[in-house]
């Protein structure tokens, strides 16, 4: 009886291909948002997707997520993170692919967005009114949702999608969006106040109907002092 090499036995390992998807998530001063592509290829022509492909053979992971992305929408040198690897047998109809997710956070209106390669259309979606959604992107989608979810609990990760003076209103409005809650308005005001991360610009917003507003700026220094003390940012 004939011994199989060591050779002939690994190559069955190779037989795997990778590919990387994102979930770039938008916010436009109440609501978050997804970018999804309209496939025009197979599989699955004809549907939305989130916008992903194939590594190639020698391309590093990042570099493939940052390559895939400019490709199908034109969306250029924003950081993304990545958060998942999904590798359920049965998730691509053409064989093996396992695939790397990457999040990011971006302020819609500091972008301009544009199909190109095989997306036919690229657009934003409410995360409460998704469509159909091709794949196991909608997996990765709330995979990704709640991951990004968990963070802003701890980590004040939507300060920069606020102008850099901002209303005690927008930071409420930016948190009820990011983590789908409804908070008191009296009560949150106070809990972010009383973190002292806020710095008072002694300024008022001007040009609008209601009551002038206080503006205040997101004091980051002395956030990264705090969090050496194990400061927690939770809302």
């Amino acid at each position: 009886m004939r011994v199989p090499k060591k050779k002939e036995i690994l190559k069955d390992f190779f037989h795997a291909a990778f590919s990387v998807d994102n979930v770039v998530f938008g916010f436009d001063d109440s609501d978050l948002k997804v970018l999804l592509v309209y496939r025009g290829t197979e599989p699955y022509k004809g549907t939305w997707a989130l916008p992903g492909d194939l590594v190639y053979l020698e391309e590093n992971l990042d570099v493939a997520a940052k390559r895939v992305l400019k490709d199908l929408t034109g969306l250029d040198n924003i950081f993304m993170q990545q958060f998942h690897t999904f590798g359920d047998v049965a998730r691509h109809p053409f064989g093996r692919v396992i695939t790397i997710a990457y999040y990011a956070l971006i302020k819609l209106g500091d972008y301009d967005i544009n199909a190109s390669s095989w997306a036919e259309e690229v657009k934003w979606f409410s995360l409460k009114e998704l469509p159909k959604i091709s794949f196991d992107h909608a997996d990765i989608i709330e995979f990704a949702k709640q991951s990004f979810m968990e963070k802003a609990r701890r980590q004040p990760i939507g300060f920069e999608l606020l102008p850099k003076q901002f209303r005690l209103t927008q930071i409420q409005h930016l948190y009820e969006a990011i983590l789908e809650a409804k908070f008191d308005t009296r009560n949150f005001r106070k809990k972010i106040l009383s973190m002292n991360l806020l710095i008072d610009t002694n300024m008022v917003e001007t040009g609008k109907a209601n009551r002038p507003a206080a503006l205040y700026k997101f004091d980051m220094k002395k956030f990264k002092n705090l969090q050496k003390s194990g400061f927690s940012f939770d809302l």
